[in-house]
């Protein structure tokens, strides 16, 4: 199957660690965000948010009203993730254990017995989500009455789903372990995290009657996984070459069909010096999954605690990724109706260039996006390769043409990573970032269209509700497609069933690598009304901008240049 068309809020940037102590924590935090003008949309709470580390449940102390903090979050339009383990703490007073025990849903060791290891609760048993009874019921555990204090801003992270147990060999179930229908572990070990997954989603699509999209993240994954959410590259350190080696870690995991993946932000372990983190940030931004994350014993590193030339980088890297994310979602509607990744190896894009294919300190996002994320500590310039030697690229922000294709040496700077357009490409965009992505709804896009050697592009736009299943179910859905020829841009109809409508405009156009500045220029709409143009253009980089256009995005309409 293909990756799960993911909600709209999970593209947006996810604030984690081990852990937010208490609803005060949680709420200065989100406050934080704001103070400094940083779009976020979820927070996160680890384990120490449980009762004792039994799941589903709430520290009465730390989080007295769970219900109040997340209208508190919900008001802000922002989203909450718990964490939801495998293992189960041993203790008969707890109803999840002692119902499991009652049925039988544990997995059981080679005489019968409930298989018995510690993990974070101490002594635990093990859930066996290889029996569908089993998933069914755990399932049910997240309906609204069952699992008291959550609402419907609440998702999931699924963890230490390897299974990991403390002291077990290898830190997990021993191989002789006895799954359903008698399958000893040894068989079933890289399906256990699969099939939690499998069910935690089902219980968050459930608990809203099959209206609204999950969100579920996992550690331990396989073959399919795509088709329940998100995954990420587990425990990681604060250190360079973790860094660095993300890079080729998530394009394996997209190559292998899961296109929702990330790494831990800063690094799990220790603590990042600030010039890491930066990086860090700036290369997160670019990639599916985009949370920052750290350990217990790691200081605080909420993105405002490293002095304000810090803070204005971080917020700008985390801007880019807000504006950009209607290209994001449509890379992501067409990982889930083509299965095409969303991050990939250059050599998916240019399967023709060898020397494309051993490359793996950059990659491309889409087809429109070439990224080179700096992983080297005081870098001051980067070789980067352009390939295909009939390509055009352009500088992402700066909009200049860059002069032949091959390996070039690019200067960097702190503030940002090198990001290119390819010539042939629309890349549709968000004019400006909100608070979070139900802040951006109504805000008006630009078009950056970038011209191949045929002074020629196409690209598109997905759009709909960003939260629900009527895309599939109701044909809520919104998918248009931007051609240049000619110097005429227009915009057309990509997939004719789709009924969603937005009164969202395109505002702003920027045609790259434009020969010369135009005599004039008219839009026109379908019913045939004509109206000129306010343009400017800027013969340093060739680029020219056409403003105030409100042209609706779900309507047929002609520039003609």
């Amino acid at each position: 199957g293909t990756q799960a068309l993911p909600p709209l809020f999970s593209l947006g940037y996810h604030q984690c660690r081990w852990n937010y102590e208490d609803e005060q924590d949680v709420k200065a935090v989100d406050a934080g965000f704001d103070e400094h003008d940083i779009p976020y949309d979820v927070i996160w709470l680890d384990i120490e948010h449980t009762d004792g580390k039994r799941y589903f449940t709430w520290d009465k102390k730390k989080f007295q009203n769970p219900r109040k903090m997340q209208e508190h979050l919900r008001k802000k339009k922002r989203k909450l993730v718990v964490i939801v383990d495998p293992h189960i703490k041993v203790d008969p007073t707890y109803t999840l254990y002692s119902q499991a025990k009652d049925k039988g849903y544990f997995v059981k060791d080679r005489n019968g017995q409930d298989f018995e290891g510690i993990c974070w609760p101490g002594s635990s048993c093990y859930l066996d989500f290889t029996n569908p009874e089993v998933r069914k019921w755990y399932a049910d555990q997240f309906a609204f009455k069952t699992y008291k204090g959550s609402t419907n801003i609440l998702f999931v992270w699924n963890d230490m789903n390897e299974p990991s147990v403390f002291k077990g060999a290898e830190l997990t179930m021993q191989k002789d372990a006895v799954h359903y229908n008698n399958w000893e572990h040894r068989e079933v070990h890289n399906l256990y995290g699969f099939y939690q997954q499998m069910a935690t989603a089902d219980g968050l699509i459930r608990r809203s009657s099959g209206k609204e999209r999950p969100f579920v993240l996992t550690r331990s994954f396989f073959a399919g996984s795509q088709k329940y959410g998100a995954v990420w590259t587990g425990d990681n350190t604060a250190e360079w070459g973790y860094l660095k080696i993300s890079i080729p870690m998530l394009l394996t995991i997209s190559m292998a069909g899961i296109s929702f993946c990330g790494a831990d932000v800063g690094g799990f372990i220790g603590d990042p010096e600030p010039e890491l983190l930066v990086r860090w940030y700036q290369a997160g931004a670019y990639q599916p999954f985009f949370r920052g994350h750290s350990n217990m014993e790691s200081k605080r590193r909420e993105p405002w605690l490293f002095g304000e030339k810090n803070t204005q980088i971080i917020r700008e890297a985390i801007r880019e990724r807000y504006v950009l994310l209607p290209y994001l979602y449509t890379l992501f509607y067409r990982a889930h109706t083509a299965a095409e990744p969303v991050m990939r190896p250059l050599w998916i894009e240019f399967p023709g260039k060898i020397e494309t294919f051993g490359v793996e300190n950059e990659y491309m996002l889409g087809n429109a996006l070439l990224v080179h994320p700096v992983t080297e500590q005081e870098a001051k310039a980067v070789s980067v390769l352009l390939p295909g030697s009939e390509e055009i690229w352009y500088d992402f922000r700066k909009f200049k043409q860059m002069e032949d294709p091959g390996t070039l040496k690019i200067p960097v700077t702190l503030e940002n990573i090198p990001v290119f357009q390819r010539g042939g490409t629309v890349i549709p965009l968000k004019t400006t970032a909100g608070k979070s992505t139900e802040w951006m709804t109504d805000i008006s896009y630009e078009l950056h269209v970038a011209l191949d050697t045929e002074a020629c592009a196409i690209g598109e736009l997905y759009l709909d509700d960003g939260h629900s299943f009527q895309y599939l179910h109701k044909k809520q859905f919104l998918y248009r497609k931007f051609t240049f020829h000619k110097n005429i841009l227009s915009s057309s109809c990509t997939d004719g069933s789709g009924q969603y409508h937005t009164t969202c405009v395109v505002e702003r156009v920027i045609v790259l690598g434009f020969g010369q500045p135009p005599a004039f220029v008219t839009a026109c709409s379908k019913d045939g009304k004509e109206k000129e143009v306010v343009f400017t253009y800027d013969t340093k980089t060739s680029a020219l901008t056409l403003e105030n256009l409100a042209l609706s995005v779900d309507a047929d309409w002609e520039v003609c240049i």
